[in-house]
C-alpha cells in the first residue's frame, strides 16, 4: 500500500509551484507544455516523496524533476525549430512602454537562440536565484560546469542583442548526453 506524503510535505511542494511555473514557462516557451512539465512534476514529487530528504533544497529537488522530465520529453521530440510567426515570445503581452516592450521581446528572442544547457543555466541562477552549487545539483554537473556554462551563456546572449534579430536564426535542439 502507498503511503501519502505528509501534509506538510505536500504544502511545501504547492508553495513552489509559482517558481515552478516560472523555471517551465522559461525553459520551454509554450505555455501549455509548461503546465504540462509542472502537473508532471508535481506527481512525480508527491508520488516519491519517501525519495527526499529532508533538510534538503525542496525547490532544488523540484527543478531537477522538471529537468529531467523536460529533458526526456526533448529527447522524444528529438528536434524543433522556432520559427519568427510561431516563436513563443510571438504571444506575449508587451509593457505599456514600447520600448521596454521591444526589449523584452528581443532578450527573449535571443534567450530561445541560447542551447538547452546555456538558457536552462541562465534562468537557474539568473531568474530563480539558484546558487552555483544548487544549480549544479539540479543540472547533475560539476560547479565549474555551471560557471563556464553561465558565461557562456551570458556572453551568447550579448552578442545575439548586440546583433539584432535579423541575425539570430534559431533551432531548438536536444541536450546532448554529455555534461
Amino acid at each position: 500500500m502507498l503511503r501519502r506524503p505528509p501534509q506538510d510535505f505536500e504544502s511545501e511542494v504547492v508553495s513552489w509551484l509559482p517558481q515552478v511555473r516560472r523555471y517551465a514557462r522559461a525553459l520551454t516557451g509554450d505555455a501549455a507544455w509548461a503546465d504540462d512539465l509542472v502537473q508532471d512534476t508535481a506527481e512525480r514529487a508527491l508520488s516519491r516523496w519517501s525519495a527526499f530528504r529532508p533538510h534538503s533544497n525542496l525547490r532544488a529537488w523540484l527543478f531537477t524533476i522538471l529537468r529531467n522530465l523536460y529533458v526526456d520529453q526533448l529527447r522524444g521530440r528529438r528536434e524543433f525549430a522556432v520559427d519568427d510567426e510561431s516563436a513563443p515570445w510571438r504571444n506575449l503581452e508587451a509593457p505599456r512602454s514600447e520600448v521596454d516592450g521591444l526589449v523584452l521581446r528581443d532578450v527573449e528572442r535571443a534567450l530561445y537562440c541560447l542551447t538547452v544547457e546555456q538558457r536552462e543555466v541562465l534562468l537557474l541562477v539568473g531568474v530563480e536565484e539558484l546558487s552555483y552549487s544548487e544549480a549544479a545539483a539540479v543540472l547533475g554537473v560539476p560547479a565549474g560546469t555551471v560557471m563556464s556554462r553561465l558565461s557562456r551563456a551570458r556572453e551568447h546572449l550579448r552578442m545575439l542583442l548586440a546583433a539584432g534579430p535579423a541575425a539570430r536564426p534559431c533551432t531548438l535542439t536536444v541536450v546532448s548526453n554529455s555534461r
